[in-house]
């Protein structure tokens, strides 16, 4: 079995540690594949490499058309390779082939967005007509992208493509449980063209190699996907440098249902964005907010929705949705249902680890309701990322806003009504970055993406996304240039 390597400055190479790590899957505990295990003094390397692709000009130089047809090429190889990546994202995962395909599938459309949008830059009139002003965007410099575990291309196109279109060099640090679409990007970079240096990528932990990414003076931008509390360390290592910052942290995300909205819809999609991938998804709707009216209705239809979904791994034709990322993620849900039980919730579907005929050696949990929750529990304030809905009642839509906001998150949430005019209302008072009406889960990537509080910083997708990787200079032309005249000249009177 191939090992996974580093790979800086156009080669790959092993770690200076010597240290490999298995990565091996959360169905059954196979090996998928070895890993090179990184340290700090591999990080320096990466980051010296791509600091001196940015500093040479050999990639920033390119002009903004030459970087959207990058990006165009770059899209028809992963197209062409779509089943090689989304046997190695399934592989790490365990999530279904499907899955991995739809994944690979908005990977391609990510690139595809960016390689359209327009460069960007402006003129000022500022009413002197011998002054030509503008403001131009130039790259912000070296960028290190650390990626999440659950989505892993996905989530590390977000940041790879728009820091190529801006021309910007950087280091890419794919989470150590699901790294092999993130080695696969390399060669898929480097048959399209681009240039050794610009695109690196460092394997193993964060402990380990993250501190060099997120301090040395020499990267110029971190973004980051992941925990909040890994996000207010990289923040806070960051701050030493003054270097930007992109944080994506995740939610605690309100689903709310009034009594007059389609029901039917609204429990289907509720059981979608609940138990969607286990509930390892930064916008799950695990917190589901039911008018008190239809409360034993909707979550009586929610358990036993809940009791019909089948676990399985990748090779399950039957199976609905997979395990979760490893041991220690289960042994964090476990821990969640013991508080949450602890404070009052009833169970009424899961709870439990899932040990049945096929199951037993990966690290499953059944799809988990919980009712009689409030905001007063953690389980309803803290994000399990795991196949857990809480479920909480209210009775006027001023309380199901207040509930809705009553979060340290802001990410995402939905409001399911057949009244517009409600719908809008509610849309609008509640803080989070992303509300679906009628609707949960769906994004595009031309649609601005990210988080109000606790949930980050800066936007990725859309037009905005392109932003984080670039840096406005005002740039002033005098066309007749004379004398100030503020100061007078010591000869004369």
């Amino acid at each position: 079995m191939t090992v996974l390597r580093h790979y800086i400055n156009g080669t790959w190479q092993e770690s200076g540690t010597g240290r490999i790590r298995e990565i091996r899957s959360p169905h059954d505990q196979h090996l998928v594949a070895t890993a090179t295990e990184g340290d700090a003094h591999d990080a320096v390397r990466a980051i010296e490499a791509a600091r001196d692709s940015f500093d040479s000009g050999v990639f920033r130089s390119w002009s903004w058309p030459e970087r959207q047809a990058l990006l165009l090429r770059i899209a028809d190889l992963l197209e062409r390779d779509l089943s090689i990546y989304a046997a190695a994202e399934s592989g790490d995962t365990a999530k279904r082939l499907l899955e991995a395909e739809y994944d690979i599938a908005d990977v391609i459309s990510v690139f595809r967005f960016n390689a359209t949008i327009p460069e960007p830059g402006h003129s000022v009139d500022v009413g002197r007509s011998e002054i030509v002003s503008r403001i131009a965007y130039e790259p912000v410099g070296v960028c290190a992208l650390i990626g999440p575990w659950n989505y892993p291309l996905l989530q590390i196109s977000w940041k790879v493509a728009p820091a190529l279109l801006a021309g910007c060099s950087f280091v890419v640090k794919p989470s150590e449980l699901s790294p092999s679409t993130a080695v696969l990007l390399m060669d898929t970079l480097t048959e399209a063209g681009l240039p050794p240096g610009v695109a690196n990528l460092i394997l193993g932990v964060g402990s380990e190699v993250g501190a060099p990414l997120t301090s040395d003076p020499r990267v110029d931008l971190v973004s980051f996907t992941g925990g909040l509390q890994t996000g207010k360390q990289i923040m806070a290592s960051a701050a030493a440098t003054v270097k930007k910052v992109a944080l994506e942290l995740g939610g605690k995300n309100p689903n709310i249902i009034f009594a007059d909205a389609d029901l039917d819809a609204a429990i289907d999609n509720a059981v979608t964005a609940g138990f969607l991938h286990s509930g390892q998804v930064c916008s799950a709707g695990t917190r589901l907010l039911v008018e008190a009216s239809i409360h034993d209705h909707v979550v009586s239809e929610l358990v036993r929705r809940a009791r019909l979904i089948t676990l399985g791994g990748p090779e399950n034709p039957a199976a609905q949705t997979g395990p979760l990322i490893s041991e220690g993620h289960l042994n964090k849900v476990i821990g969640y249902m013991e508080r949450a039980i602890n404070e009052g919730a009833e169970v009424l579907a899961g709870g439990v680890r899932a040990t049945t005929l096929g199951l037993e050696q990966g690290w499953y949990f059944e799809p988990t309701v919980l009712d009689h929750c409030t905001t007063t529990m953690s389980c309803v304030q803290d994000e399990s990322f795991g196949p857990i809905i809480t479920v909480e009642s209210f009775t006027s839509e001023a309380e199901a806003i207040s509930l809705g906001n009553d979060t340290i998150y802001g990410l995402s949430g939905a409001v399911w009504s057949k009244d517009a005019a409600k719908c809008d209302r509610v849309a609008a008072a509640l803080r989070h970055g992303t509300i679906w009406i009628n609707d949960f889960g769906p994004y595009r990537p031309e649609a601005e993406w990210g988080g109000f509080k606790a949930s980050g910083v800066g936007r990725e997708l859309g037009i905005s996304g392109i932003h984080e990787y670039l840096e406005a200079k005002h740039l002033w032309r005098n066309t007749q240039p004379g004398r100030s005249g503020w100061f007078r000249d010591s000869d004369q009177s």
